[in-house]
Protein backbone atom coordinates (compact mmCIF):
# COMPACT_ATOMS: atom_id res chain seq x y z
CA UNK A 1 0.00 0.00 0.00
CA UNK A 2 2.66 2.44 0.65
CA UNK A 3 4.32 1.92 -2.91
CA UNK A 4 0.94 3.64 -4.05
CA UNK A 5 1.36 6.23 -1.95
CA UNK A 6 1.73 10.24 -3.55
CA UNK A 7 5.84 11.56 -2.72
CA UNK A 8 3.88 14.18 -0.36
CA UNK A 9 2.63 11.57 2.08
CA UNK A 10 5.59 9.68 1.85
CA UNK A 11 7.78 12.14 2.79
CA UNK A 12 5.44 12.74 5.72
CA UNK A 13 5.88 9.10 6.65
CA UNK A 14 9.56 9.90 7.00
CA UNK A 15 8.89 12.68 9.21
CA UNK A 16 7.50 10.36 11.27
CA UNK A 17 10.52 7.80 11.47
CA UNK A 18 9.17 5.54 8.73
CA UNK A 19 12.17 5.01 6.89
CA UNK A 20 10.68 2.75 4.51
CA UNK A 21 8.86 5.65 3.03
CA UNK A 22 12.54 7.25 2.61
CA UNK A 23 13.65 4.07 0.64
CA UNK A 24 10.11 4.18 -1.71
CA UNK A 25 11.15 8.13 -2.43
CA UNK A 26 14.72 7.05 -3.27
CA UNK A 27 13.68 4.21 -5.67
CA UNK A 28 11.32 6.29 -7.49
CA UNK A 29 13.15 9.08 -7.87
CA UNK A 30 16.80 8.03 -7.72
CA UNK A 31 17.51 7.89 -11.35
CA UNK A 32 15.44 10.67 -13.25
CA UNK A 33 17.40 13.26 -10.57
CA UNK A 34 20.86 11.52 -12.02
CA UNK A 35 20.32 12.32 -15.11
CA UNK A 36 18.98 15.44 -14.45
CA UNK A 37 22.49 16.09 -12.60
CA UNK A 38 24.86 14.20 -14.83
CA UNK A 39 23.11 16.36 -17.99
CA UNK A 40 23.74 19.42 -16.22
CA UNK A 41 27.72 18.48 -15.26
CA UNK A 42 28.45 16.14 -17.63
CA UNK A 43 31.09 13.93 -15.83
CA UNK A 44 29.25 10.77 -13.94
CA UNK A 45 31.59 10.58 -10.78
CA UNK A 46 30.59 14.31 -9.90
CA UNK A 47 26.92 13.33 -10.39
CA UNK A 48 26.96 10.53 -8.21
CA UNK A 49 28.78 12.69 -5.42
CA UNK A 50 25.85 15.23 -6.31
CA UNK A 51 23.22 13.15 -6.00
CA UNK A 52 24.32 11.49 -2.71
CA UNK A 53 24.27 15.22 -1.39
CA UNK A 54 21.12 15.96 -3.12
CA UNK A 55 19.25 13.06 -0.91
CA UNK A 56 21.71 13.42 2.23
CA UNK A 57 19.66 17.25 1.64
CA UNK A 58 16.17 15.56 1.42
CA UNK A 59 17.55 13.69 5.10
CA UNK A 60 18.33 16.97 6.62
CA UNK A 61 15.34 19.51 5.56
CA UNK A 62 13.14 16.46 6.16
CA UNK A 63 11.75 17.73 10.01
CA UNK A 64 10.99 20.97 7.62
CA UNK A 65 9.28 20.15 4.65
CA UNK A 66 5.63 20.78 4.36
CA UNK A 67 3.44 19.07 2.32
CA UNK A 68 2.13 22.22 0.19
CA UNK A 69 4.95 21.90 -0.94
CA UNK A 70 5.31 19.08 -3.99
CA UNK A 71 8.00 17.00 -3.02
CA UNK A 72 9.41 16.93 -6.92
CA UNK A 73 9.63 20.75 -7.24
CA UNK A 74 11.52 20.29 -3.67
CA UNK A 75 13.46 17.52 -4.87
CA UNK A 76 14.54 18.79 -8.01
CA UNK A 77 15.40 22.29 -6.62
CA UNK A 78 18.07 20.26 -4.42
CA UNK A 79 19.56 18.95 -6.96
CA UNK A 80 19.66 22.28 -9.35
CA UNK A 81 21.23 23.97 -6.50
CA UNK A 82 24.01 21.90 -6.11
CA UNK A 83 24.72 21.76 -10.03
CA UNK A 84 24.67 25.96 -10.03
CA UNK A 85 27.07 26.16 -6.69
CA UNK A 86 29.38 23.27 -8.60
CA UNK A 87 29.59 25.56 -11.94
CA UNK A 88 29.59 28.70 -10.06
CA UNK A 89 33.18 26.60 -8.84
CA UNK A 90 34.23 25.49 -12.39
CA UNK A 91 35.67 27.53 -15.35
CA UNK A 92 34.24 25.55 -17.69
CA UNK A 93 31.53 23.57 -18.38
CA UNK A 94 30.80 19.95 -20.27
CA UNK A 95 27.84 19.74 -22.68
CA UNK A 96 25.34 17.10 -22.29
CA UNK A 97 25.98 13.57 -24.05
CA UNK A 98 23.73 13.19 -26.71
CA UNK A 99 24.02 9.36 -25.65
CA UNK A 100 22.37 9.97 -22.64
CA UNK A 101 18.35 8.56 -22.79
CA UNK A 102 15.46 10.83 -23.74
CA UNK A 103 13.49 9.62 -20.77
CA UNK A 104 14.40 8.04 -17.52
CA UNK A 105 13.34 4.56 -18.38
CA UNK A 106 17.15 4.35 -20.53
CA UNK A 107 14.94 4.03 -23.84
CA UNK A 108 16.40 6.22 -26.82
CA UNK A 109 18.68 9.02 -27.38
CA UNK A 110 18.23 11.88 -28.83
CA UNK A 111 20.66 10.85 -31.84
CA UNK A 112 18.78 7.45 -32.10
CA UNK A 113 15.22 9.37 -32.51
CA UNK A 114 16.71 11.51 -35.60
CA UNK A 115 15.12 9.82 -39.20
CA UNK A 116 17.56 7.48 -41.00
CA UNK A 117 16.70 8.56 -44.34
CA UNK A 118 19.61 6.94 -45.74
CA UNK A 119 22.69 4.14 -45.11
CA UNK A 120 25.61 4.57 -45.53
CA UNK A 121 28.66 6.60 -44.66
CA UNK A 122 27.29 9.58 -45.73
CA UNK A 123 24.35 9.33 -42.90
CA UNK A 124 26.86 8.39 -40.52
CA UNK A 125 29.23 11.20 -41.41
CA UNK A 126 26.00 13.52 -40.79
CA UNK A 127 25.28 12.00 -37.33
CA UNK A 128 28.32 12.47 -36.20
CA UNK A 129 28.75 16.36 -37.23
CA UNK A 130 24.89 17.10 -35.96
CA UNK A 131 26.09 15.14 -32.51
CA UNK A 132 29.18 17.45 -32.15
CA UNK A 133 27.34 20.76 -33.57
CA UNK A 134 24.04 19.89 -30.87
CA UNK A 135 26.41 19.39 -28.27
CA UNK A 136 28.20 22.78 -28.72
CA UNK A 137 25.17 24.15 -29.09
CA UNK A 138 23.33 22.98 -25.89
CA UNK A 139 27.22 23.81 -23.98
CA UNK A 140 26.99 28.11 -25.79
CA UNK A 141 23.54 28.26 -24.15
CA UNK A 142 23.54 30.40 -20.73
CA UNK A 143 22.94 28.33 -17.69
CA UNK A 144 20.22 30.23 -16.96
CA UNK A 145 18.24 28.54 -20.74
CA UNK A 146 20.35 25.48 -20.24
CA UNK A 147 18.85 24.56 -17.17
CA UNK A 148 14.97 25.12 -18.25
CA UNK A 149 16.05 23.40 -21.20
CA UNK A 150 16.96 20.38 -19.97
CA UNK A 151 14.19 20.15 -17.31
CA UNK A 152 11.35 20.38 -19.62
CA UNK A 153 12.74 18.46 -22.63
CA UNK A 154 14.73 15.98 -20.63
CA UNK A 155 12.14 15.87 -17.39
CA UNK A 156 8.92 16.57 -18.93
CA UNK A 157 8.50 19.05 -15.98
CA UNK A 158 5.73 21.47 -16.21
CA UNK A 159 6.49 25.41 -16.66
CA UNK A 160 4.94 25.92 -13.42
CA UNK A 161 7.07 23.25 -11.99
CA UNK A 162 10.61 24.90 -13.18
CA UNK A 163 9.66 28.57 -12.56
CA UNK A 164 9.06 27.05 -8.74
CA UNK A 165 12.55 25.04 -8.90
CA UNK A 166 14.96 27.87 -10.58
CA UNK A 167 12.68 30.58 -8.57
CA UNK A 168 11.51 32.89 -11.44
CA UNK A 169 8.05 33.33 -13.15
CA UNK A 170 6.71 31.27 -15.01
CA UNK A 171 6.99 33.49 -18.11
CA UNK A 172 10.42 34.05 -17.40
CA UNK A 173 10.64 30.30 -17.41
CA UNK A 174 9.10 30.36 -20.99
CA UNK A 175 11.18 33.07 -22.48
CA UNK A 176 14.25 31.15 -21.55
CA UNK A 177 13.31 28.18 -23.13
CA UNK A 178 12.04 30.04 -26.86
CA UNK A 179 15.52 31.49 -26.57
CA UNK A 180 16.76 27.77 -26.00
CA UNK A 181 15.09 26.80 -28.82
CA UNK A 182 15.25 29.41 -31.24
CA UNK A 183 19.34 29.13 -30.79
CA UNK A 184 19.65 25.39 -31.30
CA UNK A 185 17.07 25.75 -34.23
CA UNK A 186 19.34 28.19 -35.73
CA UNK A 187 22.54 25.88 -35.43
CA UNK A 188 21.11 23.07 -36.64
CA UNK A 189 19.38 24.15 -39.63
CA UNK A 190 21.80 23.63 -42.31
CA UNK A 191 21.25 19.88 -40.76
CA UNK A 192 17.56 19.50 -41.82
CA UNK A 193 18.68 20.23 -45.51
CA UNK A 194 21.16 17.82 -45.32
CA UNK A 195 19.24 15.27 -43.90
CA UNK A 196 16.47 16.18 -47.15
CA UNK A 197 19.50 15.57 -49.46
CA UNK A 198 20.88 12.35 -48.08
CA UNK A 199 19.01 9.12 -50.57
CA UNK A 200 16.24 7.43 -48.99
Amino acid sequence: MAREDPDETLMLRYQGGDASAFEILLSRHERGVYNFILRSVGAPAVAEDLLQDTFLRVIKGAPSYQKQAKFTTWLYTIARNLCVDRSRRQKHRKAQSLDQPLRDDGSASLLDVLPDRGPGSERQAARGELKARLEAAIAALGDEQREVFLLRQFHDLPFKDIAEIVGVSENTVKSRMRYALEKLRLELEEFEDMAKALPG
